[in-house]
């Protein structure tokens, strides 16, 4: 048996690893790697395999990371299933369309200018027909069930990251010896609303693990009140709480808050909160659909309204239209848009219209990749290009981490330390820069051995 990290090694995104075992191989994800230009090149290279040869994708979640370049994979030879959860099943249908859209949007704008430069056009990295072509290949696996493909078994555990997501427990046979490989995905962070806590691991002999916060705690405080606090402060102001926020998992947590704000009477009913993502939108509706995923606690507070209900302020804006009135209306408003690292989406037009101004706040609510518009919003860059045009960087930047859906370094550490017998012969830190990689590394020397 061998293992070949082909993606997210020493950086966050890009996750693929590849499972060869006598004449066969499998993949764990197949996602896209996302943040610098140097990062996006990268999905444009050939596959370090062929991808005829590959039997099988075994899948953790429906992040793009993880999932986004499967349409090209298909594309290029893959005859396979995809196993994935019945939620992540649902998610990719409305994600990777979402994803295909992005690219050809992106390669038209580009041959538009390429047209007038006399260069030679660029194809999309994949198209709609890609991704209808690769949703045929996805098999949905309910948690706690094993597929047997003959020398490989994998079982999907919850790994409380977003709607869907798993830890995947890989069993290689060869001959009359056995290895068993737990993939942790992305972990979640223990006791957040909605989803139910990362499951505990019965041994393993090879764990494969994130470390996307290796390098960090997350403060303990009071997330709702915070939240408060911002959008108060901005309403004082006379501005928009502009949040780039993920379509999956982020949107609907926030949701959650501001409901349960506005249940107790804290937030006003005169606060308008848009959901202005197409995604955001249709992916809330994939959470109502698989409701009996969602921990114990959320289903006891929502009781028999279901997730998300309907409260006075909230705003749907479906159509263009819609979201571009937002730019023109009077009054201050929250406004939830895509996507979470401001780097494509309709939040683009809010923050075009937001930065400039003093009175606005941009809330970031997620992890921010190098290299994107959201990480150099949080780092302080004082000019911006957005949309082909400068502006100036005047708006309060505000960072509320305590809402990431990764784990931090000691969530990830005790995670590691509740896998029983057999202990781990080794562990393999991806999924995170290298400096937050190293970090995880010593703490789990110091506190593991």
């Amino acid at each position: 048996m061998r293992l070949e990290f082909l993606g997210a090694a020493h950086v966050v995104t890009g996750s693929c690893f590849l499972i060869h075992t006598g004449d066969h191989k499998y993949l764990v994800d197949c996602g896209m790697y996302q943040g610098t230009r140097r990062l996006r090149e990268m999905n444009y290279e050939p596959f370090p395999f062929n991808p005829a040869e590959i039997d099988a994708v075994f899948l953790t979640h429906a992040h793009i990371d993880h999932c986004g370049r499967i349409p090209r994979l298909v594309r290029e030879g893959f005859v396979g299933n995809v196993y994935a959860t019945r939620a992540t099943c649902d998610l990719v249908r409305i994600m990777l369309p979402d994803s295909a859209h992005i690219q050809e949007s992106d390669a038209e704008m580009l041959n538009r200018k390429n047209a007038r430069r006399s260069e030679e056009p660029i194809t999309p990295l994949y198209t709609q027909a890609d991704v209808f072509a690769a949703l045929e290949h996805f098999t949905p696996v309910p948690y706690q069930e094993t597929v047997d493909l003959g020398n490989v078994t994998v079982t999907f555990r919850d790994a409380g990251h977003i709607l869907g997501s798993a830890i995947l427990e890989i069993v290689v046979r060869e001959g009359m010896q056995e290895s068993k490989l737990v993939f942790s995905g992305d972990l979640g962070q223990p006791h957040q609303p909605i989803l139910r806590d990362p499951e505990q691991i019965a041994g393993a002999d090879f764990l494969i693990v994130e470390s996307t916060y290796g390098d960090r705690i997350h403060r303990d405080y009071d997330k709702e009140t915070a939240l408060l606090e911002v959008v108060r402060d901005t309403m004082d102001r006379g501005g928009n709480v502009i949040i780039p926020s993920f379509a999956v998992g982020r949107t609907q947590t926030l949701l959650y808050y501001f409901y349960n704000l506005w249940k107790e009477g804290r937030l006003d009913d005169d606060i308008p909160i848009i959901i202005d993502s197409p995604l955001a939108i249709q992916a809330t509706r994939v959470f109502l659909k698989n409701y009996e995923e969602f921990d114990e606690e959320t289903i006891a507070f929502f009781g028999n309204e279901g997730m998300i209900p309907a409260f006075p302020q909230v705003r749907i804006a479906e159509t263009a239209a819609e979201s571009r009135a937002l730019n023109s209306a009077e009054g201050s408003a929250i406004i939830l848009s895509a996507s979470g690292m401001a780097d494509a989406g309709r939040v683009l037009h809010h923050l075009k219209h937001n930065l400039w101004r003093p009175e606005s706040t941009v809330l970031f609510v997620g992890y921010q990749a190098e290299g994107s518009l959201g990480r150099r919003l949080v780092d302080g860059i004082k000019r911006v290009r957005v949309l082909g045009e400068e502006i100036a960087v005047k708006a309060k930047i505000e960072v509320l981490d305590g809402f990431s859906a990764h784990a931090d370094a000691v969530q990830t550490v005790e995670w590691m330390r509740a896998v029983t017998a057999p202990r781990p012969a080794k562990v393999f830190l991806v999924h995170g820069e290298g400096q937050a990689q190293e970090a995880l590394k010593e703490r789990i020397q110091e506190e593991l051995g």
